[in-house]
This record gives C-alpha cells, sequence and structure tokens, in this order.
C-alpha cells in the first residue's frame, strides 16, 4: 500500500486537502494510507480544527505544533520537526498545497530525504519577490516531483523546468499538468450544505452587502495602507453593509497602529468554510487580499476588488470579473462606484470541470505504485 503525506498548515490548505482526502478515501482506500500532518501555522480554533470537522478531513496524525513566528521561525520549526516524522514514516510521497511557509519547509524536508514531492497550485506566479509567497512558490516548485497547476497560465510559468516524456518521473524530470483548480472541487462539493444563518445573525440580505477581508501582511503590517484600506472601507459602508471577518493579525494590528474603530463596519471574528461561502455566495461583490478568496468569488460568479497591485490568478482581472485596487483609496472607490452599478461581466471556465483531486490522485497511484 502506498503511503502518502500531506501537509497542512493554514486555512486554504484545509481546503485543498479536503477534495484530495476525499477522493483517496473513497476512491483508493486499498491502495493508498493518507497521513495528515498539521503544521499548526494556523492554531486558533477558528482558524483550524472547525475546518478539520466542517470538511470532514481525517484528523492530523501529527500536528507539529509551529504556531505564529517570523518566516524563518515557522519554516525552519517545521523543517526541523517534519523530518522526525519523514524519517520515521518513509512516506512515498509528500503532498504540499499552495505557498505558505508551511509548504517551502515540506519541500525543504522532502527533498533532502529524497522523497517525491507534489505541488499542489503549481505555476503561480506574482513576479512580485517581496512577497514571501512567491519565494515559497519558485522555491517549492523547482524541488518539486509533480508540478500540479490549476490554469494554463501556470503551465506557461514553469515553461523553463526541462521535461522528458522518455524518462521516469523524477525531481530532476518533473511531472507537468493543468489539472484545474482543487478549491473549486470543494466550492463544488460543499456549496450546497451551506445556510443562511450567518446572513441571519448579522441581519443582512443576499446582493444586499459586501463581503471584505484583510489579512496580506503588505496590508496589515504597514500603518498607512492598513488606514488608508480601513478609513475607505468606513466611509463607503455608507453606500453599502459592509462584512469583515477580522483575521487575528488585523485585529492585533489595529490595536498596535491605534486605527479608529470601524464603527460603520459589521466586525465578526474569522468564519467557518462554510459561514465563508454562505457570505461569498449572498454578497453582491467581494473585497480581499486574499488569493484563495479571489478565486472563491469567481467561483461563485461574484466580482471582486483586489487590494494587491498584482494577482496570481491574472484570468479573473484580464477578463474583468476582478479590479487591482491596491491600497489606493481613489481606486478602491471608484471600484466600489463601478460594482455598485451591475456591469454584466462572465465567468468562462478558467478553473477546470471540478475534478481536479481525481485527477491529482489518480496520477499519483499510478506514477508511484
Amino acid at each position: 500500500m502506498l503511503k502518502i503525506i500531506s501537509l497542512v498548515g493554514a486555512r486554504p490548505q484545509f481546503i485543498k486537502a479536503a477534495s484530495l482526502s476525499r477522493i483517496f478515501n473513497s476512491q483508493y482506500s486499498n491502495e493508498v494510507d493518507e497521513i495528515i500532518v498539521h503544521s499548526g501555522q494556523h492554531y486558533d480554533d477558528k482558524m483550524s480544527s472547525v475546518f478539520f470537522d466542517e470538511l470532514e478531513i481525517p484528523k492530523p496524525k501529527y500536528n507539529l505544533g509551529v504556531g505564529s513566528g517570523s518566516h524563518a521561525t515557522q519554516t525552519a520549526e517545521t523543517t526541523i520537526k517534519l523530518e522526525e516524522i519523514l524519517l520515521a514514516e518513509k512516506p512515498d510521497c509528500l503532498v504540499v498545497f499552495g505557498d505558505t511557509n508551511t509548504t517551502l519547509a515540506g519541500a525543504l524536508a522532502a527533498s533532502k530525504l529524497n522523497i517525491p514531492i507534489a505541488h499542489v497550485e503549481s505555476g503561480l506566479r506574482s513576479f512580485n519577490r517581496n512577497m514571501p509567497e512567491e519565494i515559497n512558490r519558485i522555491i517549492t516548485d523547482t524541488l518539486s516531483t509533480f508540478l500540479f497547476c490549476p490554469t494554463d497560465e501556470g503551465v506557461k510559468n514553469l515553461a523553463n523546468v526541462t521535461r522528458d516524456n522518455s524518462e521516469p518521473t523524477s525531481g530532476l524530470n518533473p511531472y507537468i499538468e493543468n489539472v484545474g483548480d482543487v478549491m473549486l472541487d470543494t466550492s463544488l462539493f460543499y456549496r450546497k450544505k451551506t445556510d443562511s444563518k450567518i446572513l441571519d445573525s448579522l441581519g443582512v440580505h443576499e446582493n444586499e452587502f459586501v463581503l471584505a477581508t484583510i489579512h496580506r501582511d503588505f496590508n496589515t503590517d504597514n500603518e498607512k495602507r492598513l488606514r488608508d484600506i480601513t478609513s475607505t472601507l468606513n466611509a463607503l459602508v455608507k453606500r453599502l453593509p459592509i462584512v469583515m471577518p477580522l483575521h487575528p493579525r488585523t485585529v492585533q494590528k489595529l490595536k498596535d497602529f491605534n486605527i479608529p474603530e470601524l464603527e460603520h463596519i459589521k466586525i465578526i471574528p474569522p468564519v467557518s468554510y462554510l459561514d465563508m461561502l454562505a457570505l461569498e455566495a449572498n454578497s453582491k461583490f467581494i473585497i480581499t487580499d486574499s488569493g484563495g478568496v479571489q478565486k472563491e468569488a469567481f467561483f461563485l460568479e461574484k466580482p471582486s476588488l483586489i487590494l494587491r497591485n498584482e494577482t496570481e490568478w491574472t484570468e479573473i482581472v484580464e477578463n474583468g470579473n476582478a479590479i487591482l485596487c491596491d491600497a489606493d483609496p481613489e481606486k478602491i472607490t471608484q471600484g466600489f462606484k463601478y460594482w455598485v452599478s451591475n456591469p454584466k461581466v462572465t465567468y468562462p471556465n478558467f478553473y477546470g470541470d471540478g475534478s481536479t483531486a481525481e485527477k491529482i490522485c489518480s496520477t499519483l497511484v499510478k506514477a508511484l505504485a
């Protein structure tokens, strides 16, 4: 039986891992022993354990308990602790997701032990190396054996990776494929399980509010950017109610910078995946600096404003589904007014058909057997 370790550590990774685990356990239970390892990068119950319960992900066999810390601290501690597990378990493959410090640590630890690495959400690039996530993507892609891209653009970004189809797949001869986006699988599967309880509790109605999230460190840790964003939203809420689940980092930085209360915005703690889906699906549009939320908005055919000056998901900007606003009050205001005006936009099939997890699991089982 194949032994595959899935390494997770943050909210987006739980969402991606849920679909793979469901396929491994339903279609390959006699062929694959999947072990979940949680780095502990997200450790708050509302950012971690609730997702395992709600998405019915098998409980982690190991929790590394890394917690918060600098990029170097998180990466180093995860690498050291994961190495012990890899040596003990001797897996046939390590699956890593996305672009967090957990992802990078997994790639480093496994590559040193010559364990094949499968990178889910490979090939993404912002071309901004000031983003820690961009560094994590580049290194992880370089070290991985299986590069599972969510889009054609991801495959194009890996054009410099040498691939010889006459040779077996290996770290020096990686497998590259556009398999679609596994987050679409999860969104389609769990969408029918959402309800309106969170809308009722907030006193908001379908298509009559805006959903906003802020968590990227370049927004939360920069006082001017955070002030510009929050003051702009605080003014725009007069046009349409805004609901904002606040990331713990954002809460702390608002206090550190002594930024005035967002008295008109409906501030709520982080929400579960199903509640987030319900908020996204029922909002008029979404304002975010999250890559995952950008895509979830697109899956649910909701337009968005992106609080960055670039995005890895270039398709949605080029197609007119999202507007890059950075932290510019004028751009945010103009974008807000634009989406309020109900312009017509289309939502092409950029991210597959919802069978990404099946493609990934099938490829791994065949290649590793």
